[in-house]
């Protein structure tokens, strides 16, 4: 009883409404493409496919307090004999934010809501492979927040070059 107290005093103001708040919304597959050029001759097929796995990671404002992010992510197994199966998945979450500030509103944007994102995504593509006929590929977490720390570094580094060489 006493901890819902606290929730409701939280809730009902003391300046907590001026505070950063983050909030998913929904989240959805926007797009998403199996493709399975060799079938049935791929069930035979006596070699192990190459797994080549690539993600990109978008944010689009779409009002005052919203902003979708989308995890694209592609997935294209080839053997010797030629593809066995290709995917692409774009899963999208909206984000309501308010009160944030811009320096942190890109580290979550770009870092944590993938994050948040990404077992569902994950999820999503394992079945479509699956259900294509082939055992479900199941990714290892993805570090989203270090990828991002690397890129902003890369950037950091890129941009301070010039300036450096003058």
């Amino acid at each position: 009883m006493a901890e819902d107290a606290n929730i409701t005093d939280i809730n009902q103001g003391n300046g907590a409404d001026n505070g950063p708040q983050i909030a998913l919304i929904s989240q959805y597959v926007k797009d998403l493409s199996f493709e399975n050029p060799n079938a049935p001759a791929v069930y035979q097929w006596p070699d192990q496919p190459q797994i080549d796995v690539q993600f990109n990671i978008g944010a689009d404002k779409i009002g005052d307090e919203v902003v979708e992010v989308s995890l694209k992510m592609e997935v294209k197994a080839v053997a010797p004999q030629g593809t066995a199966f290709a995917v692409e998945l774009l899963y999208a979450g909206l984000f309501g934010m308010r009160n944030v500030p811009e320096d942190q509103a890109q580290p979550f944007l770009l870092a944590e809501a993938p994050r948040l994102l990404f077992p569902f995504a994950r999820r999503v593509l394992a079945d479509a492979i699956r259900d294509g006929g082939f055992p479900p590929l199941l990714l290892d977490p993805i570090d989203f927040g270090g990828l991002y720390l690397q890129q902003a570094q890369a950037m950091a580094q890129t941009a301070g070059e010039p300036a450096g060489h003058a």
